[in-house]
């Protein structure tokens, strides 16, 4: 799995107010965008003993992500690298899962830290980055 990022040292109240800003200030008016929340986690598929396979993988996105998020998701495949801790470079291939949600569905950063627990315990991975930002989507 890849490393987490420290997350910045703001208040909740504040980051929300910041990128709710942000979304206001850049989305594009004449396409009616709402701000939301674009969280993607990176999941490796190496893991003691081999690798993590396609169905195991997609057992694991219909039963626990599609579960927390059955409004819609996306899977990308990829390969990636991380330093280990250790010190270790690692290459595995990876899969990157994309959310869209609604800024104000206030359990989604309960769910995404359910679902990057559960991964870990389940595949033996020593992390799952996440990265969030505010997108402008327009359906």
């Amino acid at each position: 799995g890849a490393a987490t990022l420290a997350a910045p040292a703001q208040p909740a109240a504040s980051v929300e107010r910041a990128s709710t800003l942000w979304a206001f200030q850049r989305c594009d008016p004449g396409i009616q965008a709402q701000a939301f929340a674009r969280i993607e986690l990176f999941f490796g598929l190496s893991r003691p003993g081999g690798v993590i396979t396609e169905t195991e993988f997609q057992q694991f996105v219909d039963q626990q992500v599609t579960l927390r998020f059955p409004d819609g998701l996306t899977v990308l495949s990829g390969s990636g690298q991380f330093r280990d801790a250790s010190g270790t470079v690692i290459v595995e291939p990876a899969k990157l899962l994309v959310l869209l949600v609604p800024r104000a569905d206030r359990e989604v950063s309960a769910k995404v830290e359910k679902l990057r627990s559960l991964y870990k315990d389940q595949f033996a991975q020593q992390s799952v980055l996440r990265t969030d930002e505010t997108s402008c989507v327009s359906f």
